[in-house]
């Protein structure tokens, strides 16, 4: 942790995005050394209280690294030894596009808080399958997919239709983010026909592939209740099998950063709140029937029990990560493993929705 805060000093000088790839190079070059083995074990804490079980998938613990830090999959062997026990990568989309111009993404270091607008910046399908087709399944993905900008909205059940066809074989769980505030009109998606519609493509994509993976839905902390009502019906109509609650937010509530004029989402702690607001109002008015995954905001172990209470089967970070370093995951897990005992739960299934 001392080593992480003495280098976040120097990576905090450089633009957010230049600081994020020396971050992950030298994080994947480290894995290769001969001691790596033993420089990562004091990361992995996988108590048993902490194995779960989602959608038939069984994780070592229920903490993920949320879309949007490993776009391309170019992280796994790096990210996989910070003792995570998933990992979800994407949001990709079927042709590969630069993303919005650059500067995109903004440290909000007042709030320990980021705003992007990445705008989807990805490498495309093709190059993730190529590049999971070499990789060994040594723990959970999750692939998270999207639209191409230019893809007209009338016409987006096919760019996640191409995505399911060429990745599904290799994902553990889909996701089909429609949520994003940073490609235009996509969160229209989230209205109850056009949802309806674009889930209906999806489902009979997912059936016709061997290996059919669990589908999620990923929506957005910024819908009113009957926006939520609406996107929750499609999806129980069309049988998902699970919610991930919850993408960045557009609301600059109880943000101090000058930052916080630039467009974009914001993620981190300002987004906890309504995240965990969110997940409740889902867990309650589906009653439960929908497994969910909270991400918004987590950033210890109290955070990570408050959202399993509230309903979440698993959770997720990103930002958090940014701000405390490496060994936050390893804190996380500690931090919930004895919060549960402190409580009288002797797994992670014993606590969800107990506070609701």
């Amino acid at each position: 942790m001392r080593i992480y805060q003495l280098a976040k000093a120097l990576l905090f000088r450089l633009a957010p995005e230049k600081a994020h790839r020396i971050t992950t190079a030298g994080l994947d070059l480290v894995t290769y050394l001969p001691f790596s083995a033993n420089l990562f074990r004091s990361f992995h804490h996988n108590d048993p209280i902490l194995k779960t079980n989602l959608c038939g998938l069984t994780f070592n613990n229920p903490l993920g690294l949320a879309a949007g830090f490993d776009k391309d999959g170019t992280h796994i062997r790096g990210m996989r030894q910070l003792g995570f026990g998933f990992l979800e990568l994407g949001t990709v989309t079927p042709k590969p596009q630069a993303g919005n111009e650059q500067p995109r993404l903004f440290r909000l270091i007042e709030d320990q808080a980021l705003i992007n607008r990445m705008g989807f910046n990805n490498a495309g399908i093709e190059a993730l399958a190529l590049r999971l087709a070499k990789q060994p399944r040594l723990i959970p993905l999750g692939i998270n997919l999207g639209k191409n900008k230019n893809t007209a909205n009338e016409q987006a059940a096919d760019d996640y239709r191409q995505g399911i066809n060429l990745l599904g074989e290799y994902a553990d769980y889909i996701v089909i983010n429609i949520s994003s505030p940073n490609t235009p009109g996509l969160r229209d998606l989230s209205r109850r026909e056009p949802l309806t519609e674009l889930l209906q493509v999806v489902q009979t994509a997912r059936q016709q592939l061997r290996h059919q993976a669990p589908l999620f839905v990923k929506l957005s902390p910024d819908e009113d209740r009957a926006g939520l009502d609406a996107a929750l019906g499609a999806a129980l109509d069309a049988r998902v099998d699970g919610i991930i609650a919850t993408n960045t937010t557009i609301s600059r509530a109880n943000v101090r950063s000058a930052q916080q004029t630039e467009t974009g989402g914001l993620s981190g702690s300002p987004l906890k709140t309504k995240a965990l607001q969110t997940l409740k109002y889902i867990y309650q008015s589906t009653n439960g029937k929908l497994p969910l995954i909270g991400v918004g905001g987590i950033a210890n172990g109290h955070d990570a029990y408050e959202r399993i209470l509230a309903g979440a089967s698993a959770i997720q970070l990103y930002t958090s990560l940014i701000y405390a370093g490496p060994q936050l995951v390893s804190t996380i897990n500690r931090e919930l493993a004895a919060l549960l005992r402190r409580d009288g739960f002797n797994s992670i299934q014993a606590a969800v929705g107990a506070a609701v």
